[in-house]
């Protein structure tokens, strides 16, 4: 067999699973490890798998002679076997090697291109050269890995884009702590992520997620507080750049260099803007529009929280209404098999628009994710997608389905993954039920789960904690702010002796119990704990934390029902001020500071300033969230009741009648919002 043929054949054993990186129809070109050494296995499909040698054992690190096989995009678009780039230092390599020679789990953290995995690659060969190199190929094979590693004399575990080994059936602290315990850097844990997935874990996220799905993203929260984090930036600083210049040779290199104003040099020779250019250009009649809905197809699988690869099947079926949207024959598009051929291969630079292979399948380039743009995932391929994965992979999708407040998908997905028995389906698809609109279906089913966990873990287990958070909110929800209040009481109590005063999750009881205790017609005593909520929370977070803002609106609203409304208002604004300077245009917290800002006016008699303010914060929380999402639909109805006091009944009338039909459509029979809109249309509509 000759070496083309070896590493062709290699592919299946050393790219099995969804997470193999680098692969495209000139696989035979980027593979020359030695075939003597490293022989073939045959791998199913989507089976859980291990990088192995052709013998069936684990490799040693000194024994990846090339990047790739630990996940590096490929940088050889030409037929020519030419090795990788060389290794230029990254400013960012001491503190990883620090963080190494400690031992424990080290995750580096960049934009896509920026040389996470390279870096890693490199200071792991120089580090652990005779430690074992366990690399899972898919989340399912993560069991197998750490068990492998925990086996092992000394051991790397590998886990690059760290972001497809996390949620269901994915790593937990736990895990980790027994994999980690015994001698300092016996076995180390080595991973990468995206910058973008790792920011749906900073805290502005928690503070969104309050009353929401929080306990499913804090356990993945938590395996990421492990990690020691090690910040790689896309573009390159000068001293690297100066390191660079020594390698300039490499044409690959200098071309990197020439680009260095506007590109990060890894970014260039992983050839991410050449090729979001190559799939923009590739919709032209002629050119090669059916490989561009391939593409396009791939990508959104991704954006919809698939994190394994999809099948050459799925793709041919998945990309047809994108070439018909674009025009269809009108395009003269190429044949399939000549279409996947082009995304698959490295014509324009250093890897494919896809990547992986016929038996394994294939998933889209990181670096697209990022284009500018991009339109929202469109109905026909979320729904098919839906229909086709495991339950894992639908449990992936709703989770970032519900954090993107896209509920009735998020609903769907779980209600899929629950019914294939996906560990956490059935907690998270009750509050994605309950945020929905339907908080009494909510209440019954996390009865249910605050029952088993008690009985399994005990009343004060994180676990129980939570779940009993989220029965309490749902609880108030539904129109019963005084049991609400009750329960968050004893929560807080419970909270903070078993996780801490201080404890974020302490602090959020304290809140729900503030504010479900001031909605029950308690201010005064509402106002007294929001204002030692208030001191504790500026001392543990600063003025700028999301949740400082929250509590100080909250403290205002119900100020404002106990004393000057003139003086709440001048509060508010110093608060909008503060919110504006730290806060996104579209953050929760400013889209509620907003609300309260309307309706201060309403109730200051402002009615047209009050109108305006309610008819934007309408355009855009239906934006943000929906037009039926209960957050919308409530501020649907304060412009309609500003419609009405500013004497605008014919206007307010047509504004409710549609309120009320999409209110009845999509909330559970008796919500308050159903109840208030039509109790409001009768009176408009009486004689």
């Amino acid at each position: 067999m000759g070496i083309g043929a070896s590493a062709l054949a290699l592919a299946a054993i050393w790219t099995s699973g969804p997470l193999a990186t680098g692969i495209g129809a000139a696989v035979t070109t980027v593979y020359t490890l030695v075939a003597d050494r490293m022989r073939p296995q045959h791998v199913e499909p989507n089976v859980a798998a291990l990088l192995r040698t052709a013998s069936g054992g684990i490799p040693r690190v000194d024994q990846l002679d090339r990047p790739e096989l630990a996940g590096v995009h490929p940088a050889d678009g030409h037929h020519d076997q030419r090795p990788a780039p060389p290794y230029v230092e990254r400013d960012a390599e001491p503190s990883l090697r620090q963080a190494l020679e400690q031992g424990g789990f080290v995750l580096i953290v960049g934009e896509s291109t920026a040389g996470k995995s390279r870096l890693a690659y490199e200071v792991a060969r120089s580090c652990f050269p005779r430690h074992a190199f366990v690399r899972p190929m898919a989340r399912t094979a993560l069991a197998p890995a750490i068990e492998v590693a925990r086996r092992r004399r000394r051991a790397v575990l590998w886990l690059d884009d760290l972001e497809n080994y996390l949620g269901s059936d994915g790593v937990t602290t736990s895990m980790l702590a027994g994999l980690l315990q015994g001698k300092p850097g016996r076995v180390v844990v080595l991973a990468t992520m995206r910058s973008e997935e790792y920011r749906r874990y900073d805290a502005r996220e928690e503070s969104r997620l309050t009353g929401s799905d929080r306990d499913a993203w804090r356990i993945q929260r938590q395996v990421l507080h492990l990690a020691v984090k090690i910040r790689l930036e896309r573009h390159w600083s000068m001293t690297e750049r100066q390191r660079a210049v020594a390698h300039q040779g490499d044409p690959r290199i200098r071309l990197a260099l020439e680009s260095c104003d506007r590109f990060g040099l890894a970014e260039v020779v992983a050839a991410g803007p050449e090729l979001l250019a190559a799939w923009e250009n590739a919709w032209a009649p002629g050119a090669n529009p059916r490989g561009a809905a391939i593409v396009a197809a791939a990508v959104d699988c991704r954006r919809s929280g698939l994190r394994r690869s999809a099948s050459r099947q799925w793709l041919q079926d998945l990309h047809l209404p994108y070439l018909a949207e674009r025009g269809g024959p009108d395009l003269q598009p190429e044949p399939f098999a000549e279409a996947m051929q082009w995304a698959c291969k490295a014509a324009y630079a250093t890897s494919g628009l896809l990547i992986g292979n016929y038996s394994q399948g294939y998933i889209a380039f990181d670096y697209l994710l990022n284009a500018p743009e991009l339109p929202p995932v469109p109905d026909h391929l979320w729904e098919t997608l839906l229909s086709w994965v495991e339950p894992a992979d639908a449990y992936d999708m709703g989770l970032l389905a519900h954090q993107a407040s896209q509920l009735s998908r998020a609903t769907a997905a779980l209600e899929r993954a629950r019914a294939g028995g996906a560990v956490g389906a059935d907690f998270l698809l009750a509050i994605a039920v309950g945020d929905r609109g339907w908080p009494r279906q909510a209440v019954g089913e996390l009865e249910g789960i605050v029952r088993r966990r008690q009985a399994e873990l005990g009343p004060c287990h994180p676990d129980t904690l939570v779940a009993r958070h989220q029965w309490a909110f749902f609880t108030g929800e539904a129109d019963d702010p005084q049991a609400a209040s009750t329960a968050f009481g004893a929560l807080v109590v419970d909270a903070a002796a078993a996780l801490g005063p201080e404890h974020t999750d302490t602090l959020a009881a304290r809140h729900q119990q503030a504010y479900f205790t001031g909605e029950a017609g308690e201010t005064c005593t509402a106002i007294r704990q929001l204002r030692d909520l208030l001191d504790d929370r500026l001392r543990l977070e600063g003025p700028d934390h999301p949740q400082v803002l929250s509590v100080r609106r909250s403290l205002i609203w119900f100020s404002s029902l106990h004393g000057d409304l003139a003086e709440a208002e001048r509060q508010l604004q110093h608060l909008l001020t503060d919110a504006q300077r730290s806060l996104g245009p579209d953050d929760p917290h400013m889209l509620a500071i907003r609300s309260t800002h309307a309706a201060f006016a309403a109730r200051a008699g402002r009615t047209s300033e009050a109108t305006a303010a309610f008819a934007q914060l309408v355009t855009d929380r239906s934006r943000v969230l929906g037009h039926e999402h209960p957050h919308a639909i409530h501020t649907r109805l304060q412009k309609a009741q500003a419609l009405v006091a500013a004497g605008h009944s014919e206007e307010a009338s047509e504004e409710l009648t549609q309120t009320l039909n999409d209110a009845q459509h999509v909330l559970e029979p008796g919500h308050r919002h159903t109840v208030l809109a039509r109790s409001m249309l009768d009176r408009l509509q009486r004689p």
